[in-house]
């Protein structure tokens, strides 16, 4: 028996054996997000925006926050499908794995300017600046939310959180006690995980997890199938101690997986060890100091290998007793060793101060030093303006300067392996520089209605292109851009039992060489992105039991290469059977038997309808 269908029996021995074991159920229901007021939702507390916990309702950026109730309710399978929840970002699938992800231009597979962090912990590559996001995988029923920021956030995390950041945060272990087994099979994917979560010795708690999840093959627009079926297996632990104002936190994460592909199968490995002390002090002070090591194996062949050791700590103090003032400061130092012949590192430094100008009026100023070994000191700035009109509405404006540093890729690369060269290294590429403007509006306008708006300007005077030099093409920054535009978002009770969640992102993006330079293919690769994008979701409770979910989603052409304008509606049925076990049915793209994301036109994958029965069972 093959793996998958090793995997598809796992996860049919499981649907098939969850109602037996109804009786065998003992564990409450937890109270969720869908129980919560609007005003409640307003309230929840984020920490991207400002490195500090605040509700947000109060936090100055263009800020979308996927809870976990979103998370169950969405019938998504991975964390690139549970990102088109957030209608800020464009999501767009190339094949089985790969994803184009971004928020505000610059979308494409290899997507450089956003920055993604799990835990706590940065998951680019500084191979290319970008996300292998086949490598990203946790079980989601332990995500406790996404919090996804469009715009610049470089003050506080550094250099390539140019255009966002998502941050994926999972429960503490305190919150994920007992037994959760979790199984999905369909007709694209099928796959099993389970979680098993106790008290550990001295007042501390732990939870283990493992998955694996396995993909079929997509095929061509011209029907011949796609070499692109995957197998992954993931495992994880988390211990937390909590004793007063002290928090401990130490988790690691293992995987290993492998993707079809010509002319051989590419094959992922790797893990994670990460620790994380918090200690509050008096008048709202606190430290926290976080350490990890992470590693990464990658083995595509006939492309490239990397072996990537990463070393990472870093120290946080938040200074709570200066009357008007809330300080935050922080330095990092960040090593990375990726053979053969190169390590990477960077250090940083950082301050931001919220100042209290008037009652309602606060300014926050911040800065970021942080070095790398290609071009050295990158300096961070960050400014902005919080008006509170009233504790339910808040308006803000921010100009920042965020920088994309170069990665290998950039400074290092000879392609092919060996002469006649396509592409040779430059050690003059310097860093992307965006410089952006920003005004916001946030608002509970009613007990049930709140809306959310951001206009955006972003100027990009050196992105990168492809020039010239005596030894042949190089990466050089001969393009200059700009980039603006508006995003939109809000939620509607409709009943006690009836919520719409909506959204737009209309943009204009303009980019072209600059004056006396040369391009010979760089424009074509910065990004390919639609002028607009729409998203509407209803969640629908029919009985206390039974929930109906819909998600509307569109996005207009892309224009280089050419893909046509797309509207998908994605449906989920779910019956909560008994107090611990829940069964759900999802039908992806139920308007159309296939459509296309993303992709030139002979390699582009068809994304075909897809139906997943999943069963999450609590013992």
């Amino acid at each position: 028996m093959n793996k998958s269908s090793i995997g598809r029996a796992l996860a049919g021995a499981l649907l098939a054996a969850a109602p037996l074991a109804q009786s065998a159920i003992l564990l409450a229901q937890a109270s969720d997000l869908a129980e919560l007021s609007l005003e409640q939702l307003a309230s929840i507390t984020v920490t991207t925006a400002s490195r500090r916990a605040e509700p947000l309702v109060d936090a100055p950026a263009s800020i979308y926050v996927i809870t976990a109730e979103d998370i169950r309710r969405s019938g998504a399978n991975s964390i690139p499908e549970l990102l088109r929840l957030a209608p800020n970002l464009h999501v767009a699938r190339a094949d089985n794995t790969q994803y184009a992800i971004s928020a505000r231009g610059f979308n494409n597979v290899l997507a450089n300017k956003m920055l993604v962090l799990i835990d706590g912990r940065t998951v680019y590559t500084p191979l290319f600046s970008g996300v292998f996001w086949e490598a990203q995988d946790t079980f989601l029923e332990d995500i406790d939310r996404i919090e996804v920021i469009s715009g610049p956030a470089a003050t506080l995390w550094g250099a390539n959180g140019v255009n966002g950041v998502i941050n994926i945060i999972t429960r503490s272990s305190a919150r994920t006690q007992g037994a959760l087994l979790a199984g999905v099979g369909g007709t694209r994917e099928s796959g099993i995980g389970g979680r098993f979560g106790g008290a550990a010795f001295a007042d501390g708690t732990y939870r283990a997890y493992a998955k694996y999840t396995d993909r079929d093959h997509f095929n061509l627009t011209s029907g011949a199938p796609i070499r692109d079926a995957s197998r992954m297996l993931a495992t994880g632990l988390r211990t937390d101690w909590e004793r007063a104002a002290e928090t401990i936190t130490l988790q690691g994460d293992g995987y290993s997986g492998d993707v079809d592909q010509a002319p051989a199968a590419r094959s992922i490995s790797g893990g994670n060890l990460l620790g994380r002390w918090t200690r509050s002090l008096e008048a709202g002070s606190g430290l926290q100091l976080q350490a990890y090591y992470d590693r990464t194996n990658r083995d595509h062949p006939g492309t490239f290998k990397e072996a990537l050791d990463t070393f990472d700590v870093e120290l946080q103090h938040t200074i709570g007793s200066l009357p008007g003032h809330r300080l935050i400061w922080g330095a990092g130092y960040r090593q990375a060793f990726l053979p053969a012949d190169r390590n990477l590192r960077w250090g940083n430094v950082f301050a931001q101060d919220q100042i209290a100008l008037l009652e309602r009026l606060e300014l926050t100023l911040g800065l970021k030093l942080e070095t790398n070994i290609y071009t050295h000191t990158e300096y961070l700035p960050n400014a902005r303006l919080a008006w509170h009109l009233s504790p339910e509405h808040l308006a803000w404006a921010a100009y920042s300067r965020a920088v994309r540093a170069p990665s290998r890729i950039d400074r290092d690369v000879f392609f092919p392996g060996a002469p006649p060269y396509l592409l040779v290294s430059n050690t003059t590429f310097d860093s992307e520089i965006a410089r952006i403007a920003e005004i916001g509006y946030r608002a509970l306008v009613t007990p049930a209605l709140s809306l959310s708006a951001t206009a955006f300007h972003h100027d990009y005077p050196n992105l990168r292109s492809v020039g010239l030099s005596p030894a042949g093409p190089v990466f050089a920054n001969g393009i200059e851009g700009r980039v603006q535009g508006v995003e939109a978002w809000g939620i509607y009770q409709v009943t006690q039992v009836w919520r719409l969640t909506g959204g737009l992102v209309a943009m204009h993006e303009r980019l072209r060489v600059a004056p006396g330079q040369v391009d010979f293919g760089g424009l074509p690769s910065l990004g390919n992105d639609p002028n607009h994008i729409a998203l509407l979701r209803s969640a629908w409770d029919i009985t206390p039991r039974h929930q109906l979910d819909l998600a509307l989603r569109h996005a207009g052409q892309l224009k280089n290469p050419v893909v046509p304008a797309y509207t998908v509606l994605d449906a989920r049925f779910g019956w909560r059977v008994t107090e611990g076990l829940e069964l759900s049915l999802s039908v992806q793209n139920a308007f159309d038997r296939d459509y296309s994301e993303w992709g030139a036109p002979n390699n582009r994958a068809m994304l075909e309808r897809a139906v997943l029965l999943k069963a999450v069972l609590k013992l």
